[in-house]
């Protein structure tokens, strides 16, 4: 499994395929093998493509891919499915649609199934972007699930984000108020051989004109939100929109936007495994019956929510120091953050860890004294002969 980064980074498309599949399954390997790849990313340009179910989001991002191709680009692609909540299967059918540039060598797609999460991406999908880049990608396409009004998540991890619109989606009431809108960089209106386009164009612009840095023509700080109008299906408008989205990265590389979106991005990110690092610690440190026992008294009033707080960092904290003599505190490195609604076995108590790190101790004390002994020559007792099969009793009332 080592090989693989190495593998990846010359290039090796098995490599990556098989470093993608660990991070889908969340092996415990993948936090230490991104560690290495962590200096060879950040410079493929992230693309986030969303809109809601049966706007074409499939068939635009083949098209755009097939636009970056012609300029000599290399895609990464990471389509995402729904899982059933009912049978936890996803149909992962994205790239049925994308056949025209599946074979293409410059070309690596990837379907990841969301496995329950929200937001309208999969918990890995960051992950999974970052392989890419590493990879070599120069471009790496996220295609959400079908999103509505607060799958918004895409925004954390793009650089640029696509938002596309149908004609017959809404009234201009509900374009105003649904939040999907309000993270766009790009507007597509899709699916413009049918009716009522002018009316799709005519509500975003009017959306847009809520926003006071977009009459801001001269300033050169302020990004201007194009909406463009395409036919992906037919290849209709597809050059204007791959010339809007290198128009937005030249954009924040200009003006330095880029920095700042990478800086929030690993923010969030670092602030999200914190507090799955703290919920994972805290199923280690308090049993589960431990656990419902303090929501119960929270619940009938016999104890408060500060108080359950404070009562379950310091079992933390236990935990945390008794490890910490054993030199194993700490899982952040070199492992992947365990699942949602996936708990690990309780350990013992903490009370009995410190038991064990305390005989550690006393063992190393005793290896110590028995390792002075036979360098000398000499027992505990000044002038007394060694024994070498126990040690003298001044030597183990010096102990106690």
């Amino acid at each position: 499994m080592d090989d693989l980064v190495e593998r990846l980074l010359s290039g090796d498309k098995r490599a990556a395929a098989r470093l993608l599949t660990l991070v889908d399954d969340q092996n415990p390997e993948v936090g230490r093998l991104l560690m290495r790849l962590h200096p060879r990313t950040g410079r493929a340009h992230i693309i986030g493509v969303t809109g809601p179910p049966g706007s074409g989001k499939s068939t635009l991002v083949s098209k755009i891919t097939m636009e970056y191709r012609l300029r000599g680009k290399r895609v990464g692609i990471v389509a995402v499915d729904p899982t059933s909540p009912f049978t936890g299967g996803a149909l992962l059918g994205d790239r049925i649609r994308m056949t025209e540039v599946a074979l293409d060598p410059g070309v690596f797609i990837r379907s990841l199934s969301t496995r329950g999460a929200l937001g309208g991406l999969s918990r890995s999908t960051f992950d999974a972007a970052m392989v890419l880049d590493a990879y070599g990608c120069d471009v790496v396409l996220i295609e959400t699930v079908g999103a509505g009004q607060s799958e918004v998540d895409i925004v954390r991890i793009a650089h640029t984000t696509a938002v596309i619109a149908v004609p017959g989606s809404g009234d201009d009431i509900q374009a105003i108020k649904a939040g999907i809108l309000e993270i766009g960089d790009v507007f597509i209106v899709n699916k413009a051989d049918r009716e009522g386009v002018e009316r799709v164009v005519g509500e975003l612009k009017a959306m847009l004109s809520m926003d006071a840095g977009q009459d801001r023509t001269d300033d050169p700080l302020v990004w201007r939100k194009p909406i463009l109008v395409t036919i992906a299906r037919e290849g209709e408008g597809i050059k204007e929109v791959v010339d809007a989205l290198e128009a937005h990265r030249e954009f924040l590389e200009r003006t330095g936007h880029r920095t700042a979106l990478e800086e929030e991005r690993w923010e969030s990110i670092i602030r999200e495994m914190l507090a799955e690092h703290f919920v994972d610690r805290m199923h280690d440190a308090v049993t589960r019956e431990r656990f419902k026992s303090i929501v119960k008294d929270v619940a009938e009033r016999r104890m408060d929510k500060l108080e359950a707080l404070d009562t379950l960092l310091g079992a933390i904290l236990e935990l945390e120091v008794a490890e910490g003599a054993a030199g194993t505190r700490g899982r952040a490195r070199g492992k992947a953050p365990r699942p949602k609604g996936e708990r690990k076995a309780p350990k013992k108590g903490a009370a009995k860890a410190k038991a064990k790190a305390r005989a550690r101790v006393k063992a190393k004390g005793r290896a110590r004294v028995k390792a002075k002994g036979r360098a000398t020559g000499k027992g505990g007792r000044k002038g007394a002969p060694r024994r070498p099969d126990r040690p003298t009793r001044a030597r183990s009332a010096r102990r106690r």
